[in-house]
């Protein structure tokens, strides 16, 4: 077959602008493997790709979402030496893995964890990724230091409360009720403030923390910079109350704290393939072993991606929403 089923943004809009269209079936570069796709992760930049706001960036579909997917290789590029047609993997992709086939670069494949569906497989690459370079490479975060997560019931917070925890650190978080807060202590996390009922930085001492992953931005920043202990480490991966921020410089340089921040779906393809290394070196090992358990909340097909993206936008999920793929 020569055609797939792809779910196209027709344009900039609500959930409903997610069509089912049929697309011809990509062929693979030199580097890279068509992978036949039996589930997809769903993630916040989705949303936003759907709206107009994060464009995919060249070389991956245009309309086409989607950031991770778990599958099988059905063909292998000239210059792919590690993996081979009916190998099973996931793998972190620029776009394109809301349909039946899609294009991956070879490096940013890992095989399929041992044990793992591919519902949890493809739950995987974009926050597991997203969480190592940013707690772990950017903010440093070291056994027996402490670590506060914002969204701790969300694809990124339940990822960084595991692996932070398996790395021997402290873990609080912030969440929006008593379930989540609860899915969230069992999971790992010390301490779960739920931020409709309580203040953060009230809870919290000033300098008591040492790293902050922060997705809010907006007036959060100040008062994560107030919880920061000397040599503490601000990471910024979103910013959904907005991107300006004013702080006191002279404290900042006082206490010696970095503020820093990144986004992952606009780096080259060397970068990730050598935090692909990293991760399978440092958790891969952790997935075996049972040391990290991915959280499902809840599986559509791939024909009702908007009706998983209306439960993205109404933050009422724990865990990853996956798309399942029977084509």
């Amino acid at each position: 077959m020569n055609t797939m089923t792809a779910i196209v943004i027709t344009r900039a809009g609500a959930p409903e602008v997610l069509q089912a269209q049929r697309r011809p079936r990509p062929e693979p570069a030199n580097n890279e493997v068509l992978i036949k796709v039996k589930a997809a992760g769903v993630n916040r930049p989705d949303i936003f790709q759907r709206k107009g706001n994060y464009p995919a960036p060249s070389g991956s579909p245009p309309d086409v979402p989607g950031l991770e997917v778990a599958g099988i290789i059905e063909e292998c590029g000239s210059m792919v030496q590690r993996w081979n047609p009916g190998d099973k993997v996931c793998a972190l992709i620029g776009g394109g893995g809301y349909a039946s086939y899609v294009l991956a670069d070879g490096r940013h494949c890992l095989p399929l964890p041992d044990g793992f569906t591919f519902s949890q497989a493809c739950s995987l690459p974009e926050t597991i990724f997203t969480v190592w370079h940013n707690v772990f490479q950017r903010g440093g975060l070291r056994k027996g230091e402490h670590l506060l997560v914002h969204g701790g019931s969300g694809g990124i917070g339940i990822t960084a409360i595991q692996l932070a925890r398996s790395f021997g650190a402290k873990v609080t978080v912030t969440a929006g009720s008593k379930e989540k807060c609860d899915a969230c202590i069992s999971l790992g996390a010390g301490l779960c403030i739920n931020y409709r009922q309580e203040n953060f930085a009230e809870v919290l001492e000033a300098g008591c923390v040492d790293v902050i992953l922060d997705m809010i931005g907006g007036d959060y920043t100040a008062k994560n910079l107030r919880l920061l202990h000397v040599d503490g480490r601000l990471v910024i991966i979103n910013a959904v109350k907005g991107s300006l921020s004013s702080f006191d410089a002279a404290d900042l340089m006082r206490r010696r704290l970095t503020i820093t921040g990144s986004t992952l779906r606009i780096r080259n393809a060397d970068f990730k393939a050598a935090l692909a290394q990293e991760v399978e070196k440092n958790v891969w090992p952790l997935l075996s072993s049972g040391q990290f358990k991915p959280v499902i909340y809840r599986e559509f097909t791939l024909e009702n991606a908007s009706l998983a993206h209306h439960l993205m936008e109404s933050s009422e999920h724990i865990g990853k929403i996956v798309l399942v793929v029977d084509e």
